[in-house]
């Protein structure tokens, strides 16, 4: 014990291990990959699985199996012994949920040997074979750049845990049986829509009336305001006439005067009122009359 402390001395916060001790603590220290351009040479996808079934003695038949997460933690046991629990890894994972444990104990171990490989998993666990087959070849360099040649047994590693490949999520759907299922459930499904449709049609139908009623409402303010228009018109029209004879002093042109500028109903002149009797040509013919006692209103 007091050996390995004088061994991981720290000087200015960082752990410098002695080289006389450098095989006891390398795996502190994982080198870092960046790129999967040249290295890897192309390798094909029964390339990547052979390595992948030779190196942990698995029996993967698809990339897609690799979604489980078991195989990383296993080649990160192998790289660095003892940075991976294993027994928290579950090779018979057949569940997205279990995937996710499996990769969360990936992430703790690149945390822990100071991999800056960021994991997608979200998209790994989904299985498709685009997003394993690139997380595989940039795993491969990775492994090369890392592995020091020492003897590995995985299937005594796994300490009795089958390493039977999971199953893709992808191939599922197509499968025979799948497909029986999902040609059976839509027919429940689409009752759904149809009883749907009749609120939105007479939705669609109360929109149509509501639209309708807004545009003759539109036509009859239209038509209120020609009205008001032609009857201000001439009413303008009296107010001149009323104006060229100012000098006049006939009491009916006076009092159609008071009646032209009453600020409000009944503040004047509320017995009077003028009343369009004839047309001579383009001129009316006005009369005063009194307002009968009783309203109209």
């Amino acid at each position: 014990m007091e050996e390995l402390r004088e061994m991981l001395m720290p000087t200015s916060n960082i752990i410098v291990p002695r080289a006389s001790h450098w095989n006891m603590v390398q795996w502190l220290m994982a080198v870092n990959v960046f790129s999967i351009s040249s290295a890897l040479e192309n390798l094909s996808r029964h390339e990547m699985l052979s390595w992948v079934n030779d190196s942990l003695r698995l029996t993967y038949t698809k990339v897609e199996q690799l979604c489980s997460g078991a195989a990383y933690c296993q080649f990160m046991d192998m790289l660095f012994p003892g940075c991976v629990l294993l027994k928290k890894v579950k090779f018979s994972a057949m569940l997205e949920h279990e995937f996710i444990k499996n990769f969360k104990v990936l992430q703790a171990s690149f945390k822990r040997m100071g991999v800056d490989k960021i994991i997608p998993v979200e998209r790994l666990v989904k299985g498709r074979f685009q997003d394993n087959f690139e997380f595989i070849q940039w795993f491969k360099k990775f492994f090369d750049a890392n592995y020091d040649g020492k003897e590995y047994d995985p299937v005594a590693t796994r300490q009795g845990q089958e390493g039977a490949p999971s199953p893709n999520p992808g191939p599922q759907r197509t499968s025979p049986t799948a497909t029986k299922t999902f040609h059976a459930s839509p027919r429940p499904i689409q009752s759904a829509p149809i009883r749907r449709a009749k609120p939105t049609r007479a939705s669609d139908a109360e929109i149509l009336e509501l639209n309708q009623q807004m545009l003759d409402l539109k036509l009859t303010v239209d038509g209120l305001e020609k009205e008001r228009d032609f009857y201000f018109s001439k009413l303008r029209d009296i107010e001149l006439i009323c104006q060229e004879n100012e000098t006049n002093t006939s009491p009916t042109l006076s009092k159609i005067m008071d009646i032209l500028y009453a600020t409000e109903v009944g503040q004047t002149h509320t017995d009077y009122m003028l009343v369009v009797v004839a047309l001579e040509g383009s001129v009316p013919v006005i009369a005063v009359c009194p307002v009968p006692s009783h309203n109209y209103y």
